[in-house]
Order: C-alpha cells, then structure tokens, then sequence
C-alpha cells in the first residue's frame, strides 16, 4: 500500500512538472502569436475602419467633460509614459468616470514569461493601486493616480462628448439582421422574453443566463415545463444580456458590472413595472442577480442561484500537483487569500487562467481570458459566422438537435465578450463577499443554491461559500450534472423545485 502511494506521488509529481514544462513553451508561442496577432488587426482595422492606433504607443492628451465636483468641470489627463504604459489623472469628485469599475486585467496580463520570473510585481501592484499623490494636489483639490489603457481612455470620451471609437458595427462581427436588429429599434433596452398569464400576473420572476449565453437557455428548458398553476400565477422575464444574443452590442460600452445592471432594471424593472420580484440567475447571472438584490434590498422575494461566481478555491489549479498539501490547506483555509498590496483582478485572473495546459479547462480559459487577439479570432470564426456553423450543425444532426446552446454561445462580439469577462468577472473579485455580507444582513429573502457535482467551470466549493457567508441559504448538490446540465437535461425536475422554492418563499 505505501509503496503504490509513493509510486502515485511520483508519477503526479512528474506529470506536474512536465505540465508546467509544457505550458511554457505552449504559452510562450501563444504570446509570441497574440503579439503578431496586433499588429495584424490593428492594420486591418486601419485599412478597413480608417483607423490607426500603434500598439503599446500612446499619445498626450487631455479630456475635458462637464459636471463633476464643486470646482466644475472635471479633466482626466493623459500623460505619456513610456512605451507600454500611459497615465490617467481623474479628479476624485467626478460622477461620470467610473474608473473602480475597469478591471486592470484588461490592458495588463503579464505573460508567461513574466509570470515565471515574478520580474513585475512591483509593477503589477503599481497598476492595481490608486495612490495619493502631494504634486498632484491643485488649488487644495486631491487627485488620485491610475494607470489605464489609452484606448479605454479614448472610448470614455467619446461617450462623454458623443462620438464613437468604433463603427457600430464592427468588420470582425457579424452582420446579419439577427445580430444587428438593435441597431434598427428605436427602443434602447435589452430584448426581453416575456411569458405572463391572462389575466394579470400575482408575482413576478427574473431570469439571467451566464456567460455567452442567451435567455433560451431558460426559455428553451424552463418555460415549457412549468405547470399551468406556475404559469397563470408568475410572469416570466428572461432577458439577453447587453453585448449577448438579440440584445445591444454597442462597441463602445466598456460592458461593466454597472452597465450591465443599470439596462437590467431599465428593460425588466422598468419597461415591465416590476415590483417584487423572483431571481433565478446562472453562473456570471449570479453576479448580477446579487448586484440587484443589493441596490433594491426590499424588492427580491427569493433569490436561487446555479453554480454562483465566487471566490476561487485552493484546490482547483494544485490538486492534480500535490494532493496531500491540498488537502491540508483546504480543511484549513479552503479559500485564496489576496496578498497584502496585490490587485485583487490580478490575482482573480492568475487562478481562473493559471497558464497550465492541463486540466483542458484551465487551458480554456488561459487563453479566452488572457489573449485578447487569439479570443478575437476565435470570435471571428465562431460568431461571424455562426449562420454557417449553424447550418452545418443541423446537417450533421439533420435537424433533430436543437441548436439554442450553439446559439447563445456563438451570438455576441468579442467586444461584449472580453470586456464583460474582465469588468464583471474579473472585476468583482473584491465585491461578492461584501454584497453577500449586505443579502445576509439586510434581505430577508430566501436564499436557495444549486450545483453540479461534476462541474468543471465553477467548482462546487464556491456555492459552499455562498452558505458560509449567509448561514440561511440552502445548497444542493446534484450528482452527475456539470455547468450546463444543472438545468438542461433536468428541467422537469428543476421546474417543480423553482415552483416550490417561490410558493414557500411567498407564504413566508
């Protein structure tokens, strides 16, 4: 027995290191080719959008805007520093800009190469922190100090003065009238699929997809499962995320948590006069869906949540490494701990994409989240022409499988895409245990979790979380289900538990 688990640790200690091994000289390649990759679309994007912004060159300029604070008009300084950098002075007081809510993993991703050496942290800790600064004071006024991508800096003053970086439709996305059909609605809100009963509904329930998906994901499963008792009492809202589906893509929206939420509520709350409310929401609709509890405590009846963002545990990138010490720490302290000084999005991005070729997952999700030009041509393949790949799915299939997953995941820009992923996922690393904190504190509302024992996209110990922080909530696991299969596969069953779980909510 002892010597089959010596001979175990050996083989997991060697497939451990050829696993890094080999991620090297993977990642290096890919940095090598995300690189050449740049440059390539930035002249394409000259020659086709009469642009030209040189990578990594940024120019001094200033940004004027109106309002702000009590001085008058705010400013944000553009100054030149360097050639992979630029610096961005913004005034305290200012309403309008709000650069907490940029993720800094948007404009740095050290490489591998980096990442190995640990040659940058002090510049990784200089990009994440805003500092007070004695020579920026002016005329008694404080001004805080950020570094920020010129491009971001650029999309902030167009929409500030009304001008667009980018055409409305780019020439990397696609241009068929599914996608587009926003761009001919004189109505600026999300598409919403709306199901209500006859007669007027008595409670209303929200629905939020996850990441590059589409409300089919409920409509499609849900809808036509629920009894005709759920359907004459509840109306049912699922909408399209903005930058996903039918919904807006604006190539200027920076797609953070607060615009997300804000056409949220304008296009369900809002348009539909929703009072009180249900929320059932799915992986990054988590995120969401807590955001919304928060800014309205008194309205949310029941919040369930399906495999729920939340903080990274230890053992999800260490354990196919060292299993014994894993085990150790997460009966210890089951979850990472940022460290002092660090940025929090960083650190986020570096245990969702820890630049490891195994598990397949982690490669996944390596490349999605930490190459922007690799992921946009991944969504120029995919999602411009998702009308033939659609068509080649259902001649493979001849038509007997329905495509509403294919769908959703094919049907955005990269834009929407990587900027979400960044701003929302990455970006509220720091916020989920502070709005978990205000739903246990404040709401009332019954709380129920759900997640797959078997999946690999967001591990199980993070709805575990959930119920840490709010001691009320329910968890239930369901064996053999992974991120997706939660919900498709078992929508009967799951339908009955969502009726249940807003008929006690309700009699509560």
């Amino acid at each position: 027995m002892d010597v089959m688990c010596k001979t175990r640790s050996v083989l997991m200690l060697v497939g451990g290191v050829l696993n890094v091994a080999v991620s090297f000289v993977v990642f290096c390649f890919l940095d090598l080719v995300d690189l050449v990759l740049c440059f390539v679309y930035k002249l394409l994007d000259f020659c086709i959008e009469s642009e030209w912004k040189k990578p990594g060159c940024f120019s001094k300029e200033a940004i004027n805007y109106g309002g702000g604070g009590s001085g008058g008009g705010g400013k944000i300084i553009v100054s030149e520093q360097g050639e992979t950098e630029s610096e961005v002075v913004c005034d305290l007081s200012s309403n309008k800009l709000q650069f907490e809510e940029i993720s800094d993993t948007l404009y740095s991703r050290p490489s591998i190469v980096t990442e190995v050496s640990k040659l940058t942290v002090d510049k990784l800790k200089l990009d994440a922190d805003i500092v007070q600064s004695n020579d920026q004071m002016k005329k008694g006024a404080a001004r805080s100090t950020i570094t920020v991508n010129s491009t971001i800096v650029k999309m902030l003053k167009g929409r500030t003065i009304g001008q667009h970086l980018y055409p409305m439709t780019r020439w990397s996305d696609c241009d068929c009238h599914y996608c587009n059909a926003w761009t001919y609605s004189t109505k600026d809100t999300l598409f919403v699929k709306a199901e209500s009963p006859k007669d007027k509904a008595r409670e209303d329930v929200l629905f939020i997809h996850g990441f590059v998906s589409s409300s089919a994901f409920w409509t499609e499963t849900l809808f036509p499962n629920f009894s005709s008792r759920a359907k004459s009492t509840y109306r049912f809202l699922a909408v399209d995320l903005l930058g996903f589906a039918r919904s807006p893509k604006p190539n200027d929206s920076l797609y953070t948590l607060r615009e997300h939420v804000e056409m949220i509520e304008k296009s369900m709350l809002e348009a539909y006069k929703v009072g009180s409310f249900h929320i059932v929401a799915h992986s990054l609709g988590c995120i969401l869906a807590l955001a919304i509890a928060v800014k309205h405590p008194g309205s949310v009846k029941s919040l369930t949540l399906l495999a729920p963002v939340n903080k990274i545990p230890l053992f999800i990138h260490f354990h196919h490494l060292q299993p014994a010490l894993t085990l150790r720490m997460c009966n210890g302290q089951p979850y990472y701990q940022v460290p002092k000084g660090e940025s929090t999005t960083q650190y986020v991005m570096r245990r969702v994409a820890p630049q490891r070729v195994w598990p397949p997952m982690a490669f996944c999700a390596s490349v999605g989240g930490r190459y922007e030009h690799i992921a946009r041509t991944v969504s120029l393949i995919l999602c411009k022409n998702h009308r033939s790949w659609d068509f080649l799915f259902k001649l493979i299939t001849r038509n007997r499988v329905r495509t509403y997953l294919l769908e959703g995941f094919i049907r955005h820009t990269h834009i929407a895409s990587w900027h979400t992923l960044h701003n929302v996922i990455f970006g509220t690393a720091g916020k989920l245990d502070r709005y978990l904190d205000v739903l246990r504190d404040r709401l009332d509302c019954d709380v129920h979790v759900f997640h797959g024992k078997d999946d690999e996209v967001i591990p199980l110990e993070c709805s575990y979380n959930v119920q840490r922080r709010i001691p009320r909530a329910r968890v239930k696991v369901v064996e053999n289900k992974d991120h997706i299969t939660i919900v498709v596969g078992r929508q009967k069953a799951f339908a009955r538990e969502l009726e249940e779980i807003w008929k006690k909510s309700t009699r509560n």
